[in-house]
């Protein structure tokens, strides 16, 4: 397993950006997929978005289709999440995720996950 560390959550007003950061330990960060998800107050925790070991392939939920970009440096370890155009209906605790089997947005399929960073944004 992998231990992550999330990093650039925030208060924002609506219409703004976000880049979310997840750092990784160990030597093996490009063998796995990495997801991000977002669990909003009283909410059950929801699929982001998703990138492959190589970065070849995403997959977005739809409510941030558009809007979000995920993307790694397997070089530097880390996942990013740009956030564009934010809603008020984005604020959440925001996760990151390692996956050593699939590139999946279930997150039963995630055996590493971060300690979350929030993320604000105001109307």
């Amino acid at each position: 397993q992998v231990q992550l560390v999330e990093s650039g959550g925030g208060l924002v007003q609506a219409g703004g950006s976000l880049r979310l950061s997840c750092a990784a330990s160990g030597r093996t960060f490009s063998s796995y997929a990495m997801g991000w998800f977002r669990q909003a107050p009283g909410k059950e925790r929801e699929f982001v978005a998703v990138i492959s070991w190589s970065g070849g392939r995403t997959y977005y939920a739809e409510s941030v289709k558009g809007r979000f970009t995920i993307s790694r440096d397997n070089a530097k370890n880390t996942v990013y999440l740009q956030m564009n155009s934010l809603k008020p209906e984005d604020t959440a605790v925001y996760y990151c995720a390692a996956s050593s089997a699939v590139v999946s947005g279930d997150g039963e399929d995630f055996g590493s996950w971060g300690q979350g960073t929030q993320v604000t944004v105001s109307s």
